[in-house]
């Protein structure tokens, strides 16, 4: 009897995050170029991050090891929900008639329905080891304030979200999740900053940003005593806490006894691709096999392949450090689309340096597609998939059919960071054609 789900015991969860950084560092004796001071423009130090990091997240950010060992009271909570399992889909793969052996790694059974919890507790965890009392965010469409939200209730912190306003009123029940485990959010821009006022000001009914709810959770944390900053993705540190993923999809496959000749991951920070691609692409650069790494955006906020490389702000009011990355710039406000997670201006510093130096390649499709390959993909696998999530699935499903033009095998391994059922007004629409 052939197996679709393949599984790990809870020994084998990573007892290790898997830094890239070494990696870049040792095989292709270059990384990407650091953060810089806004106003010396030197490289930022610790100093300019204590003021919002805790001290180990301020380490994990420049590290070069090639391991970080994850404390045991953070592997603990990952046994809520990790292992998480690798599925074969066979049932897919008989949908698009294909000769491509597709599998998804699937982080919609943890308690949030998706992958940023791996980074939140280790975020938690680190800033109570300090003495941190509460921790501000921002949220795009929900799922890391979902998962910051339940982080902190573990380890008895305050949690305070800024939710960019479009995502508060299309999925109002992520903020009900976010209140059931304690936290405070607040519609993004608000009253609650002077950022916030200054944008409604302008624009009574602006639909908000990541940039701008980034801009009022640090304006917060610097007007709130023993308070920090947290992030669910772009940084060296919530990228490398992922990897987790990625490390069990790895002995997953094994088991499987196949290995990806293409990984696929939604890009909107980076994390979700980072998670699943790393530790395979450590693999690439130490042993240069032919391994395909694909990240996929929404065109109407097409940063890696519309955007420009250079150094630009995270966050719209310009506070944070300036970062190399691919941008649309720091002002720019995308369109109203429901896979909110994905809209931010920049990508990550690390996911910019490998697609400048053509280590991934980079995809941008329109909202329409991403939602039918959502819709095809619940009607084969019984999954329904978050819409970030869906851009991978579309472009999983493109290689499937390419596998099929050209006859030949190929593996794909996609990573399907959450499932969409507080997405339903999004697919709602979409299924009565009015997306």
């Amino acid at each position: 009897m052939k197996n679709t789900q393949f599984t790990l015991s809870e020994s084998e969860i990573p007892e290790y995050y898997l830094n890239i950084s070494y990696y870049l560092k040792k095989y292709l004796g270059k990384l990407p170029d650091p953060p810089l001071n806004p106003v010396t423009k030197k490289p930022a130090g610790p100093a300019d991050l204590a003021a919002i990091f805790p001290l180990e997240i301020i380490k994990q950010e420049v590290s070069l090891e090639e391991r970080i060992v994850i404390p045991e009271e953070v592997r603990e909570l990952y046994k809520l929900y990790r292992p998480t399992p690798l599925i074969r889909a066979y049932r897919l793969e008989k949908f698009l008639d294909t000769p491509a052996h597709i599998y998804y790694k699937y982080e919609g059974v943890s308690p949030t329905g998706a992958h940023k919890l791996n980074t939140t507790i280790a975020q938690a965890y680190y800033n109570k080891k300090e003495g941190v009392k509460t921790l501000i965010a921002e949220t795009g469409a929900g799922q890391f304030g979902s998962a910051l939200s339940l982080a902190c209730n573990f380890f008895g912190l305050k949690c305070q979200i800024f939710m960019v306003r479009v995502s508060y009123d299309q999925k109002p029940y992520r903020k009900t999740v976010m209140q059931m485990y304690g936290a405070d959010v607040f519609a993004s821009p608000s009253e609650k900053t002077d950022f916030g006022k200054k944008i409604l000001a302008g624009n009574p009914n602006h639909p908000g940003s990541l940039g701008i709810a980034i801009s009022e959770a640090l304006e917060l944390v610097i007007k709130t005593k023993g308070s920090k900053y947290s992030l669910g993705s772009v940084l060296n540190h919530v990228l490398l806490h992922q990897t987790v993923v990625g490390l069990e999809a790895k002995k997953q496959m094994e088991k499987a006894g196949e290995y990806p000749d293409v990984i696929i991951g939604c890009v909107g920070g980076g994390s979700n691709f980072a998670g699943i691609a790393f530790p395979f692409l450590a693999d690439k650069l130490k042993d240069k096999n032919k391994t395909r790494f694909v990240g996929v955006e929404p065109m109407s906020c097409a940063s890696l392949t519309k955007g420009k490389y250079e150094y630009d702000f995270g966050d719209t009011a310009q506070m944070t450090p300036l970062l190399k990355m691919y941008t649309l710039g720091s002002g720019f406000v995308p369109s109203p689309i429901h896979a909110g997670g994905l809209r931010y201006h920049g990508m990550a510093p690390q996911i910019s340096f490998l697609y400048n130096k053509k280590l991934m390649e980079a995809i941008a499709y329109e909202q329409n597609s991403v939602f039918q390959a959502g819709v095809d993909f619940a009607r084969a696998e019984g999954i329904i998939p978050a819409p970030e999530s869906s851009h991978a699935i579309k472009a999983a499903m493109d290689e499937a059919i390419i596998a099929k033009k050209e006859g030949k095998k190929k593996v794909i391994l996609f990573n399907l960071s959450g499932h969409g059922l507080l997405d339903l007004n999004g697919y709602d629409k979409f299924l009565h054609n009015q997306l």
